[in-house]
């Protein structure tokens, strides 16, 4: 591991109150204390850990004061990083933090990398893989029910259900080794169905947790959805009226939406990335044709479309093209403007063809829009929602996979015992079953970094922002 002392600023660059310059390894308190000064001269290296001290950061060479500083000492190991930790908080501004980082990369540290902090905290065993990974969703999180996830997988509630299989498949594991070392013991029947019964459950588990992804990735990555439908139906309207802002232009002319236009929304505490398109018609007008592509791109690629026509008027050829792209989506369909005379009295029998989820609104008053958001959540979250329920991941544990990379693991590690099974009853030799069980161990080391290489840290570390 490497022991270099790394330091970076913590904080956001911009104004502010206050900002930070975070600083950990073995150095990090002669480093700062090369910087540091107070008014009694208190030596930094004599403060006890989880002390906050008031000072001054001066330039070594000068002797002139940079800014007016509170420093906090944590000392190992009960820090974050488990090494020595130095913050220097600072006033918020991009040239104090800029100087005084400056100062301590001259004075014996050195840049951190993205995530380093996390890292060190996770090679010196503070946290498993899965938690640092928590980490960052939780900076990410961008609605309450999506921090409570990342919260519960960063205190550990993913990792002991991790352990908790890892500790069956070893008993079962050890099992079929027991017979290898006395090969002359015959495999009981009672033993033979021990094994395979032992096997069939932690399979379920395995496959309880994989199934948990559907819903659990929408935590961490956000809903995506779409709105479509031909120009002028109100999908730009429906945008506004959901962010309650004017995020898009509307006008009355067709076609004024030419590109994807993106915001995020809390709808139920599920973060979801409302998509409004520009209208599908027939064009010739090359920016119009572009904006239409990149719609039926969205429809494609969004987990929810939203199906809107236009409830004054009857569907035209342009409303059908889209309602048939629906049909192979998760998808319902908005009838818009319910303030205005209809053009069909049974809206629901008309369209039941293309779908069963069909909600009547109002952009302009914003009718309908609270069943639009319950119908969005009842599509996304497998089970759906009754009105005032909680989602059927507020009462989890911890135990809900929101991670792809855990997924495949979870998957790869089903397989293996899938094979270990297939081989008891196939009466292959026992070897072949313990192999597939360790094959299925090793799996499941992915998640919390038990098993883990360097280019699979690179990939999950790099992501972190720099200070974190």
């Amino acid at each position: 591991m490497d022991d270099d002392t790394i330091a970076a600023i913590s904080t956001p660059l911009g104004e502010g109150g206050i900002g930070i310059v975070r600083l950990s390894g073995r150095d990090a308190l002669p480093v700062v204390g090369k910087l540091f000064s107070t008014p009694r001269g208190k030596r930094l290296e004599r403060s006890g850990s989880r002390t906050f001290i008031h000072g001054f950061i001066k330039d070594p060479l000068t002797g002139a004061a940079v800014d007016e500083v509170l420093v906090a000492v944590m000392r190992t190991p009960k820090t974050y990083t488990r090494e020595d930790v130095v913050e220097i908080h600072c006033h918020g501004g991009i040239l104090p933090l800029r100087k005084v980082l400056e100062l301590a990369l001259k004075n014996g540290a050195r840049l951190a990398e993205p995530g380093e902090f996390t890292k060190r905290a996770f090679l010196n065993g503070r946290i498993d893989l899965s938690q640092a990974e928590a980490v960052m969703d939780l900076i990410r999180a961008k609605t309450e029910e999506s921090g409570r996830v990342a919260l519960e997988q960063l205190s550990g509630g993913l990792s002991e259900k991790i352990a908790a299989l890892q500790d069956e498949i070893a008993s079962v594991c050890a099992h079929v080794e027991a017979y290898i070392d006395f090969p002359e013991e015959e495999i009981e029947p009672d033993s033979f169905e021990t094994m395979l019964t032992g096997i069939g459950g932690i399979r379920e588990g395995l496959a309880a947790l994989s199934a948990s992804f559907e819903e659990g990735r929408f935590f961490r990555e956000g809903l995506k959805v779409a709105i479509v439908g031909r120009p002028n139906v109100g999908k730009s309207s429906l945008l506004n009226a959901l962010l309650k802002r004017d995020r898009a232009i509307v006008t009355e002319t067709a076609g004024t939406t030419r590109d994807v236009i993106e915001e995020y929304l809390d709808i139920g505490g599920l973060p979801a990335r409302i998509m409004d398109t520009a209208g599908i018609r027939e064009t010739h007008e090359m920016a119009e044709k572009e904006g239409v592509l990149r719609s039926l791109r969205a429809i494609e690629d969004a987990d929810v479309v939203i199906g809107m026509i236009d409830g004054t008027c009857p569907p035209g050829a342009e409303d059908r093209v889209v309602l048939q792209r629906l049909r192979k989506k998760r998808a319902l369909i908005t009838v818009n403007k319910s303030d205005l005379p209809q053009a069909e009295d049974d809206w629901q029998r008309v369209l039941a063809a293309y779908s069963e989820n069909i909600v009547n609104i109002s952009a302009r008053t914003g009718t309908g829009l609270g069943l639009l958001k319950e119908k969005i959540l009842h599509l996304s979250l497998a089970g759906g929602l009754k009105t005032g329920a909680k989602h059927p991941c507020s009462e989890s544990t911890g135990a809900i996979v929101t991670n792809l990379r855990h997924k495949i693991a979870i998957d790869r590690a089903a397989g293996g015992l899938d094979k270990a099974a297939a081989a008891l009853q196939t009466q292959m030799p026992l070897e072949i079953v313990a192999i597939e069980m360790r094959e299925a161990l090793d799996r499941l080391g992915e998640i919390v970094g038990a098993v883990t290489t360097e280019d699979i840290l690179n990939r999950i570390f790099n992501e972190f922002c720099v200070g974190k």
